[in-house]
């Protein structure tokens, strides 16, 4: 059965509320001291049957305070090469529970792992860049990070087109995010991107910066 197994520390809470605009309560535990206390969990989640383990992820994923959250999100990525695509969907169907950019990044390593493994970028990657939901079309954007040579372009392409107009920041963050990640592998590509689409002041103010670091 899980449980609450992280401290209080009241000094540094207020810190760390504030630097998260004050949406969520937080124990006070840094991220060292978290993924080290953690580390017992996860070496026991990696045990547990798939539906123990989804009782786990809601358990923590529920608690008020926002390092579980994290917790939650840990014991998802390091179990997710072993997903049913139930156990996936109902993690997909978190990112906008309790939403902050901290906590959907976060569950974006989770969706990008699990896709890549199973070949399935472009196709059940599809129902996030194509939603409304805008938290969930960041995840989409921001989904190919990393991947360099073998980043699928037009499916980077349309993820960005469907959300270019979009005036949430977080969103065009994310277009900038993507193409400065993919600039380090393929300038020419996005130099060629950015040429032939319009986007946002930020979008392209931060990536003609990363083309030029390049």
């Amino acid at each position: 059965m899980a449980e609450l197994f992280l401290p209080s520390h009241p000094e540094n809470q207020a810190a760390m509320a504030a630097y998260m605009r004050n949406q969520f309560s937080f124990l006070g535990v840094r991220a060292t001291e978290r993924r080290e206390r953690t580390k017992p969990v996860i070496k026991t989640s990696r045990t547990l049957t798939l539906p123990v383990l989804q009782d786990w992820l809601s358990f923590y994923y529920e608690q008020p305070a926002r390092e579980y959250q994290y917790v939650a999100i840990d014991l998802a990525l390091v179990n997710v090469k072993r997903f049913t695509p139930e156990l996936f969907d109902w993690c997909e169907r978190q990112i906008p529970v309790k939403a902050w950019w901290d906590s959907v990044d976060a569950w974006r390593k989770v969706m990008s792992t699990y896709l890549v493994a199973n070949a399935a970028v472009n196709t059940r990657g599809r129902d996030f860049i194509q939603t409304d939901e805008m938290w969930s079309r960041r995840v989409g954007i921001t989904l190919q990070l990393g991947l360099k040579g073998v980043t699928n372009q037009a499916f980077l392409t349309e993820a960005i087109e469907n959300s270019q107009t979009d005036s949430e920041f977080f969103i065009q963050k994310a277009i900038n995010w993507a193409l400065r990640d993919y600039s380090k592998t393929n300038p020419l590509w996005v130099q060629a991107f950015m040429s032939s689409h319009q986007l946002s002041t930020l979008a392209e103010r931060e990536g003609r910066k990363a083309l030029k670091e390049n």
